[in-house]
């Protein structure tokens, strides 16, 4: 439909207390083509009427009885959405007070009374081809923004599979080194999980919280460099071996390399650190107190109390009482005070996540 026919079959209403030109405008304006009109000689219908039917124009008289035509612009100005709703004045008074008064109200254009029949076609023309301009450019703009919704609901649903593709390969490689040394893979996620509560707890922000899990879950990937003869061995450490197992932190932060993503640098940083002590006699760097980034500090205490509390070849899993002496007792030399004063207030979310995913047995 061309913009002339959208022209012609716009909707106008008249407002003027005297019917008969009220009368005379619909016969000049069906005479010009327009097919959708609408009269009132009552200006109280006005309101009402805008807002049971969108109108392209109204054509306004100024003096009324009841309302007159600044009241009537004042109703519709509060009342409703104008939308860009043009008004046509039509008035005998054609003072700038008037004027003014008008187009503070929202008036788009003045016709003075009498009118000339060549004037007012041509401004009532010249006012609904802006308003179709405009009410195309509103339905271009609602095309464009569905289309644009659509692409972001779609690179979101991308992101979000991407995101789960990233913890799968987060999740698999923190497994992969708890597999080499005949742990169920259970631990990394009880561990990730305890580790994430005490960042919570610890009011971190929700950045922080929600990537500790990922990186805990990697705290011992470079366990993957360690030969099997020192790895799997059941017993206590000759001197040498012990040296060649502390390197497990050294090859995990290698692997991981200089990450790019705020992920991958804290998976790193916990690697690094997760066996610093506060008392600075951990490795391999003998980092002390808080020269141990945060994530480390945290990821020590829950690797070593979901160790102590599970089963392993060598040893039987000791109590959570047990385990939790052990923490109380190295409060301050192996482990940051604060932490494990946290820990333990969260110890029955604690319980929850053991009673949640506990160790698989052999042969099932």
């Amino acid at each position: 439909m061309s913009i002339e026919e959208r022209i012609l079959e716009s909707s106008i209403l008249i407002v003027d207390d005297t019917a008969d030109n009220v009368d005379l405008l619909i016969m000049m304006l069906e005479a010009n083509g327009y097919t959708n009109l609408k009269g009132v000689t009552d200006s109280r219908e006005v309101n009402d009427l805008c807002t049971q039917h969108t109108y392209d124009l109204i054509l306004l008289d100024i003096r009324m009885p009841h309302l007159d035509g600044f009241q009537v612009m004042e109703q519709l100005r509060y009342s409703r959405s104008m939308d860009y709703l043009p008004i046509l004045v039509l008035t005998a008074q054609n003072d700038i007070a008037t004027r003014t008064r008008a187009l503070e109200l929202g008036a788009k254009d003045f016709v003075t009374k009498p009118f000339d029949r060549t004037e007012i076609q041509l401004r009532i023309h010249n006012i609904l081809e802006v308003r179709q301009l405009y009410k195309e450019k509103q339905q271009h703009n609602l095309l464009l923004q569905s289309i644009v919704d659509e692409r972001t609901r779609e690179l979101q649903q991308k992101n979000d599979e991407l995101q789960s593709s990233r913890h799968n390969i987060i999740q698999c490689l923190g497994r992969a080194g708890e597999y080499r040394d005949n742990e169920t893979g259970m631990h990394v996620i009880r561990m990730a999980s305890y580790a994430r509560l005490l960042a919570d707890a610890l009011g971190k922000d929700k950045t922080f919280v929600k990537d500790i899990w990922s990186a805990a879950t990697m705290h011992d990937i470079g366990k993957i460099g360690i030969p099997d003869h020192v790895l799997l061995k059941p017993g206590k450490f000759e001197p040498d071996e012990w040296e060649i197992m502390q390197r497990h932190t050294l090859i995990g932060a290698e692997i991981l390399g200089e990450a790019s993503s705020d992920i991958m640098r804290m998976a790193r940083s916990v690697v690094l650190t997760h066996h610093e002590r506060w008392d600075g006699k951990g490795y391999p760097n003998g980092l002390k107190g808080e020269e141990i980034p945060i994530e480390g500090r945290i990821v020590a205490v829950c690797d070593v109390f979901d160790a102590l509390t599970s089963d392993r070849p060598y040893k039987k899993a000791w109590s959570v009482q047990e385990a939790v002496d052990y923490l109380n007792e190295n409060s301050g030399t192996a482990f940051d005070p604060e932490l494990v004063f946290n820990f333990l207030q969260i110890l029955p979310m604690i319980h929850e996540v053991m009673a949640a995913f506990p160790d698989r047995q052999s042969g099932n």
